[in-house]
């Protein structure tokens, strides 16, 4: 990890807080597959969209580690902050977790900030879990058996997916949340400890928020920060997976906490000596891919597999 971030520092690159949020998303996604795994050969990967509730297509790519129908499904939302990332930047990450699964895996180019401002990634996230419930039979899916995922900004939709699925009596067999963001300030000791030098910057954090929920009363908001939510009783049980030494670590902890405390079944991992975003580097890095692994050993079970 130390290895990597020196060289990220010697490769000398605009700050993303300092770019345009297009520049930001170019940048991100040049850079996306760097220190990736290999990305996996599948045997069906196919592009689709999804209504959402204004009628925008939502853009949807589905992956796919057999053709024959009745797959368990992951909805799988990509980080950045509500600002950067696509399905493209996720690709193989995408592909890792239906491989290692053997799930199908749907991710969504959810709509970005700050074009698209808080609430509508989560409502374009909750649009598209309803439709792939309601839909699943029609991908070759098992609707009975569907997760939920999402790593940093799509974790957070992911953990709210899964409140708002409770209330819907939809099933949800597991969510799978990568570093998650749950709080509503930003203002837990490890967003002090971790501000700097170490991938996710707290200017960056700052500039991402800002982007996507400017009014910081609104960030109150549960479906911004989970770890506000009334009650998460009897909401689907979690697979936490967190990088020590990230700024996002101490809400992880503290959202495990929240559900452990209603009695919810928690499988947390805190990946040692990494920074947010490491599930990214599994080229670079062991811990990234034995994260790969843990998560889809946790949806295997999840799904009966």
């Amino acid at each position: 990890m130390r290895n990597v971030i020196e060289r990220m520092a010697r490769a000398k690159h605009a700050p993303m807080h300092t770019l345009t949020p297009e520049a930001a998303r170019a940048f991100y996604e040049m850079g996306s597959g760097v220190l990736e795994v290999p990305k996996a050969e599948l045997p069906r990967v196919d592009n689709f969209s999804i209504p959402a509730r204004d009628g925008f297509a939502i853009p949807a790519r589905l992956y796919a580690t057999s053709l024959e129908p009745g797959l368990p499904l992951l909805l799988y939302t990509h980080g950045g902050g509500f600002t950067i990332g696509s399905i493209n930047t996720h690709d193989t990450l995408c592909r890792e977790l239906a491989r290692l699964a053997g799930c199908m895996v749907v991710s969504i180019d959810y709509r970005l900030s700050p074009e698209h401002r808080f609430p509508v990634a989560t409502n374009d996230a909750w649009d598209a879990l309803q439709w792939l419930a309601a839909h699943a039979s029609e991908l070759g899916a098992d609707g009975q058996r569907l997760a939920v995922g999402g790593d940093s900004a799509g974790g957070t939709l992911a953990a709210v997916n899964a409140i708002q699925a409770r209330d819907a009596r939809i099933a949800i067999a597991l969510q799978v949340l990568f570093y998650p963001g749950t709080t509503a300030h930003q203002d837990t000791e490890s967003h002090r400890t971790f501000a700097h030098g170490l991938v996710l910057e707290a200017d960056a954090v700052s500039w991402y928020f800002n982007n996507y929920i400017p009014n910081r009363s609104d960030r109150e908001d549960w479906r911004f920060a989970p770890l506000l939510a009334p009650d998460v009783d009897d909401v689907a049980p979690a697979w936490i997976g967190l990088a020590e030494l990230d700024p996002l670590v101490d809400e992880g902890i503290a959202y495990a906490d929240k559900l452990r405390l209603a009695g919810v079944a928690v499988d947390l991992e805190i990946y040692r000596g990494v920074t947010h975003e490491f599930i990214k580097m599994g080229r670079a890095l062991p811990e990234a891919r034995q994260a790969h692994a843990d998560a889809a050993r946790a949806l295997r079970e999840a799904f009966g597999l």
